[in-house]
């Protein structure tokens, strides 16, 4: 029961019960009296875990008195339908407190948001960039603020819009900051650190029961897009281990960008899949793949394939994670063959797209071990300005990321090793160790 387990006021007991939550989930229990006793907080969970109603909770709880008609929360979330929903949720857990609430996104424009804010608000529900511009216009005032929480993060970041987080941050002199997200890695890290202070870092993880068989699989986090150019050169000049393999990007752009880089090195191994131009080597379908013994690599974007078996193929690389998880999850069924051969799913993954990969885990109900990098890859270094083509660095990155107050250290449970059977361990030996 929620009285017997967190401090919320009565009214809001009363509207938590109307609502129908019959008892706080793990993350509410273990972040709610954090929050309520003032502590800045990263929590950490998969989607539909309850993160958007632990700061609703907290927000109603905090929000006591008779409403002053000045902001006193400020909620920034990735974009104008996580805007609504979050508003929408607040209405629904906020019939008995008469707390004004504003949102804030990218239409209409901001004279008729910045005239609602004239009006009186408490809670200010807004995207990262369009808070920013209503404020630098004076019409956001920021001197009232108790709590800025930030949700979705990941989704914040990969967006792009860490800036104007950090300048609407910086701006409140002194508030309670909670963040919200999927997953944390060192781009969020790095806009956390300059305002969170000594944060409680929570984590709770929701598996869902797993009901598909999948292909093994391990994961690469890699930095950027140069370093995955570099980790699958690497991996395919193993022409021992890595006699068949179907490698998936999101676009025909990169296609040609994989196509033209591992072509250098391996001439005439190296295919598409229904190619869109004669300046490549063309295959119509993986049935010809597996046939066709001088070609080792077939590139493969998600406009060229559909729901197509993929067994008997040694290794299935995405290079890239597909918008969908569904895309994904589709490819790595496994549909045992007579032969017995396995297949294994490899993963190259940036900090972007950490959040599909927990998406991916929550739906099929396991984790994806993480392989540890290669002694003689070559790390690239981070560009501000990318070029069309990504180049190689001329020298190894040695340096470690810088931690702020806000880094979040791994979990042992997914640092630790995993064991194979003895048909993968025979294909990822010396070099590949996982």
């Amino acid at each position: 029961m929620w009285s017997e387990k967190l401090k919320l006021n009565k009214q809001l007991l009363r509207s938590v019960a109307d609502a129908g939550y019959l008892a706080p989930k793990e993350i509410q229990l273990k972040t709610l009296s954090r929050i309520i006793g003032g502590q800045d907080v990263i929590a950490v969970g998969p989607d539909g875990c309850g993160k958007t109603t632990t700061y609703i909770l907290a927000v109603l709880n905090r929000l006591k008195h008779t409403s002053e008609g000045v902001p006193r929360v400020l909620i920034l979330v990735p974009d104008k339908e996580s805007v609504l929903d979050v508003i929408s949720r607040f209405e629904q857990l906020n019939k008995n407190k008469p707390a004004l609430i504003v949102g804030l996104y990218a239409t209409p424009g901001t004279e008729s948001q910045m005239n609602a804010l004239a009006d009186g608000a408490d809670i200010v529900v807004a995207t990262p960039d369009r808070a920013r511009a209503i404020y630098l216009k004076l019409g956001l005032n920021l001197n009232k603020i108790e709590l800025l929480i930030i949700d979705d993060a990941e989704l914040i970041v990969k967006q792009g819009l860490q800036l104007p987080v950090a300048e609407l941050a910086n701006s409140i002199t002194k508030c309670q900051h909670l963040v919200f997200t999927t997953v944390v890695h060192d781009r969020l890290n790095k806009m956390m650190a300059p305002f969170m202070k000594n944060p409680a870092i929570v984590e709770v993880e929701e598996l869902g029961e797993s009901k598909l068989e999948t292909y093994p699989q391990v994961l690469y986090h890699l930095p950027n897009f140069g370093t995955k150019l570099n980790l699958l050169n690497l991996f395919m000049q193993d022409e021992e281990l890595f006699t068949k393999t179907v490698v998936f990007v999101n676009t025909r752009q990169t296609a040609e960008k994989v196509y033209k880089r591992l072509q250098n090195r391996q001439k005439n191994s190296v295919a598409i899949l229904n190619s869109w131009s004669v300046e490549f080597e063309n295959i119509k379908e993986i049935a010809e793949f597996r046939e066709l013994s001088q070609i080792r690599t077939l590139i493969v974007t998600d406009e060229t394939i559909g729901s197509t078996r993929l067994n008997e193929i040694p290794f299935l690389i995405h290079f890239e994670l597909p918008a969908e998880k569904e895309i994904f999850i589709d490819r790595i069924i496994n549909h045992k063959t007579r032969s017995g051969d396995e297949t294994l799913a490899i993963s190259f993954v940036t900090d972007l797209e950490l959040g599909m990969v927990r998406k991916i885990e929550q739906a099929t109900g396991q984790k994806i071990p993480v392989g540890e990098l290669p002694a003689e890859l070559l790390i690239e270094k981070e560009k501000k300005n990318p070029e069309p083509e990504e180049k190689q660095s001329s020298k190894k990155k040695t340096t470690e990321p810088v931690a702020g107050e806000a880094f979040h250290q791994k979990k042992p449970e997914n640092a630790k090793t995993y064991n194979y059977s003895s048909g993968l361990k025979a294909k990822m030996n010396n070099k590949r160790k996982h």
